[in-house]
């Protein structure tokens, strides 16, 4: 009987370490994940946005971080399904982010409270504050957004240990 060379026996390990992580991974968690970091990304946005009097492109960045690391943290994924959950999860934060956003510059101009202006919005409303505050860059910072969702929700598989080279 032959002995396993090194290459096979490192492809054993990874497929045993694969299928060991895809045995503890939930998509459903996952999502959950994402929507949960997704919405402290678009009220820190809000928030940033509130502040500073600014609204600022590149926490679009930060919100797809959020959402992608929360798809990994409660998700433990794998598969390419986590990372479309990351993306579409990101996508979703900003464009809370983007209305929280919108919201609070209503609420200043208006002397209303956020919570005032939020209860009013309907459909038609929302789909005119994104017509009316939509810039061209947005779509840059939503597409760094998804890919950073996709990018950070997919845990890595590690490479297993290289043998210790022979003592001589």
């Amino acid at each position: 009987m032959e002995t396993p060379s090194a290459p096979d026996v490192e492809q054993r390990q990874r497929a045993r370490r694969l299928q060991e992580l895809r045995d503890n991974q939930s998509l459903p968690l996952g999502v959950l994940g994402g929507l949960g970091g997704g919405a402290i990304g678009a009220a820190l946005w809000a928030l940033v946005t509130s502040l500073t009097s600014f609204q600022i492109g590149w926490m679009a960045v930060g919100v797809g971080f959020l959402a992608g690391y929360g798809v990994r943290l409660l998700g433990r994924g794998v598969d390419p399904a986590f990372g479309a959950a990351g993306a579409v999860t990101s996508l979703a934060g900003c464009l809370a982010g983007n209305l929280l956003t919108f919201c609070v510059i209503l609420a200043r101009e208006y002397h209303l409270t956020l919570p005032t202006v939020v209860s009013r919005l309907t459909p038609d409303l929302v789909l005119e504050l994104f017509r009316v505050g939509f810039s061209p860059i947005d779509l840059l910072f939503y597409a760094i957004a998804i890919y950073e969702g996709y990018r950070f929700s997919i845990v890595a598989v590690p490479e297993p240990a290289a043998p210790a080279p022979p003592a001589g």
